[in-house]
């Protein structure tokens, strides 16, 4: 289960941040905590403090307002949100190490992956070592720049409160958010900087 959420969470952010909807993936991660302590009060019996009830009634609210304008659910930003937040919870809870839960997904996702690979690239066509020396090397670090990351998640997961960890997970949407508008230059304006301050 953890290794199939972190597979559409990691796929739907590569796709949106491929596409231009980088907004929308922070928006999501921002979303995200509030998911996480949703869970956590359903399920392990962490209650909400005042503040926590209020920032998931603007969170929703949030989501409402971007609902209303756009006149479709953010679908990204909320799989984005939801997936993250079950797979935390789930990790939580299930009796197995960091490193040895993540080899776990590592495992069972490398056969559905290569299936994929198989059909997408043709016998004897390789981009692994056709590009040039910094695109290998970039290649090569991708799997400890994710595992790494991971790894401390469960761990921190494991030993912390899960509403603690959810509030401490407003660092990476910022980071993707000021990236978005700053650097990839895209589209923040109508409703967005509301949502973004209800958030």
């Amino acid at each position: 289960m953890t290794a199939t959420l972190i597979s559409i969470n990691w796929g739907i952010y590569t796709w949106a941040v491929s596409v231009g909807r980088t907004v929308e993936t922070a928006l999501g991660y921002y979303i995200n905590p509030i998911v996480s302590i949703m869970l956590v009060a359903a399920f392990l019996g962490e209650r909400f403090t005042r503040s926590q009830i209020i920032a998931i009634v603007l969170a929703v609210a949030a989501v409402v307002l971007l609902t209303v304008h756009t006149g479709a659910l953010p679908w990204i930003s909320l799989t984005l949100a939801v997936s993250f937040g079950v797979y935390g919870y789930l990790r939580k809870i299930v009796p197995i190490g960091p490193a040895q839960g993540f080899f776990l997904e590592v495992v069972l996702l490398s056969v559905p992956c290569l299936a994929v690979l198989y059909v997408w690239f043709p016998p004897g066509v390789s981009y692994f070592m056709a590009g040039n020396r910094q695109d290998t090397l970039l290649l090569l670090a991708a799997g400890p720049a994710t595992a790494i990351p991971l790894i401390l998640f469960a761990t921190g997961a494991r030993m912390l409160r899960y509403s603690t960890i959810g509030l401490m997970q407003y660092a990476a949407p910022t980071t993707m958010f000021v990236i978005a508008v700053f650097l990839f230059k895209e589209p923040f304006s109508g409703v967005q900087p509301a949502a973004f301050c209800l958030i």
